[in-house]
């Protein structure tokens, strides 16, 4: 016995590269298939803002374009991911794919009116949450729990470098060719992301077979289920607290570069410098820490990053020239990148089988309206007081808060159990209703 839990110990503790991860087929088709996804949407976002401003000349009209596609989230987030708990998850990433490319395609007709451009970015934005869920859900089921934590690193990092090149890529279409080339290219990826996903992954069936159920009672669930268990409820709290706090100078860039004198030209790169700041910082993060340490190191490091997301941001209450802003963004960005993946994946191995995909909604739904709070009130506060004095006081709030939030994370022995009791769930599924009842109904019953 000694022996075992000693080999379990040097296994936790070593390293798992990207070549452990890459050597899985179907997770390959999966990764490709995120990759020209999100190439391809950041790069229609940047370039529908270009479009909708050259048929309306209004800066308004413009910037809806652009948060239009997180509205899903906002007003439905949650519900829409419970679908994908009611059919096969391939299923489900295919037929968003080929739906998404329809609808981008119709953004290629010329003189579209502004009006049924926006209705179209809505419709088509209703895939994600489907889309980002079943990928969620199905991950677990292509890589072990050992190798699991480093596939949530890539593929979160990838996020944000797929961030940066699509806002580039598409900006640059537009201004260099036409907004329509940058959409046309995003109808395409949507159509090889439903081809890798086609032959790359296996057919399995739905979670849920039974679609008796109002999804609204199944989202809820998925509320009860993360807000109402001790070790989901304490990741969910960590993430919100950690993206609320550091998302903030990425939004106020613009008037952070502002403050500044200097040319149109020095704002402009200020301003660029601060935005991607936080996604370089986000990448080299999660490489480093998912590279370097081991799965119970990373699990070690979630309090110290944690407090590090918006400890690094106080000295912006000293007001330092941009570049040194865009210095304490990188290294918050890194504290996140750090930390974010690690908790993806002790949340997804403590959520039951078949709640995977509403418990992602909530989470990601949970995320946005936290960071949507958070830029609202500090630029509320921004139009009164300096920028950098909100920045710095808001981090310090930040600080207080995460210092409380690790002072009450659960120990080890909490999330090993609702480790065992979700793979218990899963080699026994005639057990799946009783366990995931247990969770989410008050203890009067």
């Amino acid at each position: 016995m000694p022996k075992h839990a000693a080999k379990e110990v040097t296994e936790s503790d070593q390293p798992v590269t990207f070549r452990d991860v890459f050597a899985i087929r179907e997770y390959r088709a999966v990764y490709f298939s995120l990759v020209v996804n999100l190439v391809g949407d950041y790069l229609s976002r940047a370039a529908i803002t270009v479009l909708v401003y050259q048929q309306s000349s209004s800066v308004l009209l413009s910037a809806a374009a652009f948060a239009i596609s997180f509205l899903p989230w906002v007003v439905g987030g949650p519900v829409l991911s419970a679908l994908a708990d009611r059919f096969p998850y391939r299923s489900v990433l295919i037929s968003s794919d080929l739906v998404r490319m329809c609808l981008i395609a119709l953004l290629l007709i010329p003189h579209l009116p502004v009006e049924v451009m926006l209705v179209v970015i809505f419709v088509s934005s209703l895939g994600a949450p489907p889309t980002q869920a079943a990928r969620s859900a199905l991950l677990p089921l292509l890589v072990d729990a050992h190798r699991l934590p480093t596939a949530l690193a890539m593929n979160a990092t990838t996020g944000q470098a797929a961030q940066v090149v699509g806002y580039l890529a598409g900006a640059s279409l537009a201004a260099a060719i036409n907004p329509q080339a940058a959409l046309g290219i995003d109808a395409i990826t949507f159509g090889l992301s439903a081809l890798l996903v086609l032959f790359g992954i296996r057919h399995r069936p739905a979670t849920r077979t039974s679609k008796e159920r109002h999804l609204l009672r199944e989202s809820g669930e998925g509320f009860r289920l993360v807000f109402g268990t001790e070790t989901l409820r304490a990741i969910a709290l960590m993430a919100f607290v950690a993206t609320m706090f550091v998302v903030v100078p990425e939004a106020l860039a613009a008037a952070w570069a502002a403050e500044d004198s200097g040319s149109s030209a020095s704002r402009g790169l200020n301003q660029g410098l601060i935005m991607a700041a936080g996604p370089i910082g986000f990448v080299v993060g999660g490489i480093l820490v998912s590279r370097l340490f081991g799965t119970a190191q990373r699990e070690r490091l979630i309090r110290p990053l944690a407090v590090l997301c918006p400890l690094a941001l106080v000295p912006a209450f000293a007001g330092p020239p941009a570049p040194t802003v865009a210095i304490l963004v990188a290294l918050a960005g890194m504290a996140v990148g750090g930390l974010i993946p690690t908790l993806n994946g002790k949340f997804v191995l403590i959520l039951p089988h078949g709640y995977r995909a509403r418990a992602f909604g909530v989470m990601q739904s949970g995320v946005q309206l936290s960071q949507f709070g958070a830029v609202v009130v500090t630029g509320v506060l921004a139009d009164h007081f300096r920028l950098p004095l909100v920045v710095g006081l808001w981090s310090v709030a930040g600080v207080i808060v995460m210092v409380t939030l690790v002072l009450r994370w659960p120990l080890p022995s909490a999330f090993a159990e609702a480790a065992d009791q979700a793979a218990a769930v899963v080699s026994a599924p005639t057990a799946r209703h009783a366990l995931v009842t247990s969770r989410v109904t008050p203890e009067r019953s």
